[in-house]
């Protein structure tokens, strides 16, 4: 089973990557910030807990990713693998995303952390921002909190799983077929 962490802070362009990834390995795409969204487009607890929290630019609490996570692998259990796209964020969903898969056999074959400059960050996200609706990918001030939020809490996941050998850093500028040329490479020697 091909288990991979595809990790970069907001706007680094995880989500459009996971689909070639999904597409070219028969992968199941577990992303928790769809995951949330679809919890707070049906206006549910969790979606409007969820949804201030987004909006501020604040991570969801581990212990909700990580039963949204355990819900999806259970009901795949026959898949060919799967892409955590925003997930794990802390280094405690990291070690939890690890206990979860060794309950299920299995381990992270590779992180790929898509590497990308804060300034084209904020490009993104603006630019997403004006088609998306998203009010977290509108306002400058969010998104430059959300990047904080990401190098201080959610790199050192980077480096979590550096220490097991499994972390390949990946430059994340230039054409979505350049990135993902560089994704296939990494992916094909591991």
């Amino acid at each position: 089973m091909l288990n991979i962490v595809l990790f970069g802070p907001p706007g680094a362009g995880k989500g459009t990557q996971s689909q070639s990834i999904v597409e070219t390995y028969g992968l199941i795409h577990l992303s928790t910030g769809d995951l949330l969204r679809s919890e707070i487009k049906a206006e549910s607890e969790l979606g409007l807990k969820a949804k201030s929290l987004m909006d501020a630019g604040k991570l969801v609490p581990d212990e909700v990713v990580i039963g949204m996570i355990s819900n999806k692998l259970e009901t795949n259990q026959d898949a060919k693998g799967f892409i955590f796209d925003g997930f794990p964020r802390t280094k405690e969903q990291a070690i939890a995303l690890d206990k979860l898969l060794e309950n299920h056999g299995e381990t992270i074959t590779k992180m790929l952390s898509l590497e990308v400059a804060d300034e084209e960050l904020i490009k993104r996200l603006l630019e997403r921002g004006k088609d998306s609706g998203r009010p977290d990918d509108q306002n400058k001030e969010v998104i430059q909190g959300r990047l904080d939020v990401y190098n201080e809490q959610t790199a050192i996941v980077k480096e979590y799983y550096s220490t097991q050998g499994k972390t390949e850093e990946l430059n994340g500028i230039g054409t979505i077929p350049e990135v993902f040329d560089r994704i296939k490479k990494a992916l094909d020697n591991s």
